[in-house]
């Protein structure tokens, strides 16, 4: 003969086991929901985005072509030699970039976190020798004088 008890248990726990299914579906599917907007609006940001760096970019060439004809017209002279000035300003400010950028590049190699590095090592020779490591740039704790002192 069961136990009525140990029955009403049983469904009690099939039923908190449903329910706790149920609930990680419904979760799961709200996540999907939501991620599915997120990148859907993020998509058409990217798109918009896009067009407006294609404008931008129209609009640069216009205001080159503007400002050779200028320069010609200031000069009186045929469009050629402002569309030529204005191309050798350009390429000496794409030179001047591309020179930066090799700096910066050159500074930022090789990218190794040498601070992680150092603080790992020191944790290692903690860990492994009786006296502890202390950091190369570690500040030395103050004296108990010099706190009060300074309060």
């Amino acid at each position: 003969m069961t136990d009525p008890q140990v029955s009403e248990l049983g469904k009690a726990i099939t039923e908190v086991s449903e329910k706790a299914s149920l609930l990680v579906r419904e979760e799961v599917a709200l996540a999907k929901a939501e991620l599915t907007e997120k990148v859907t609006g993020l998509a058409k940001g990217a798109a918009v985005g896009a067009a407006a760096g294609v404008f931008i970019l129209a609009g640069l060439i216009y205001f080159l072509h503007f400002i050779a004809l200028l320069i010609a017209d200031i000069l009186g002279s045929n469009p050629w030699l402002g569309y030529l000035i204005l191309s050798g300003a350009l390429f000496l400010l794409g030179g001047l970039a591309g020179f930066l950028a090799a700096r910066f590049f050159k500074k930022g190699t090789p990218p190794t976190p040498k601070m992680a590095i150092e603080e790992a090592q020191l944790i290692k020779k903690t860990l492994t020798d009786p006296n502890p490591a202390t950091p190369s740039g570690a500040i030395a704790p103050a004296a108990p004088a010099d706190v009060e002192a300074k309060r």
